[in-house]
């Protein structure tokens, strides 16, 4: 049997239904968020991340946002995700702006694997 969703997770999708039909997938203690199969977004320890690339990298960074990073073998190690700014919960036009800005990232990163 499946765990349950946890509440946060459900609300991040609630509030990402703006850019569009979003689900989610546990992986790795957390949960990635998907639209169209694309993964734009990570949650963990009630935390929302959004995927950067070099160039989108700085706008989260002039925000005062945190990368993502996880500890392995005493290492610290970071993703392309950084924090999702913390007024865009209590703004759909902000959480709009900064969630396409992560999809089209994944688009990008998607396309030049193919």
């Amino acid at each position: 049997m499946p765990k349950p969703v946890p509440e946060f997770v459900l609300f991040v999708l609630d509030s990402l239904q703006i850019l569009g039909a979003v689900s989610c997938k546990a992986m790795f203690g957390g949960y990635g968020i998907y639209k169209n199969s694309v993964m734009f977004a990570l949650i963990v320890d009630d935390s929302l991340y959004f995927k950067v690339n070099e160039q989108t990298k700085e706008m989260f960074v002039a925000q005062g946002l945190l990368a993502f990073s996880y500890q392995k073998q005493g290492k610290t190690c970071y993703l392309n995700y950084y924090q999702c700014p913390s007024d865009a919960f209590d703004d759909e036009e902000l959480m709009l702006h900064w969630a396409k800005i992560a999809y089209h990232v994944a688009l990008q990163a998607n396309s030049s694997r193919s």
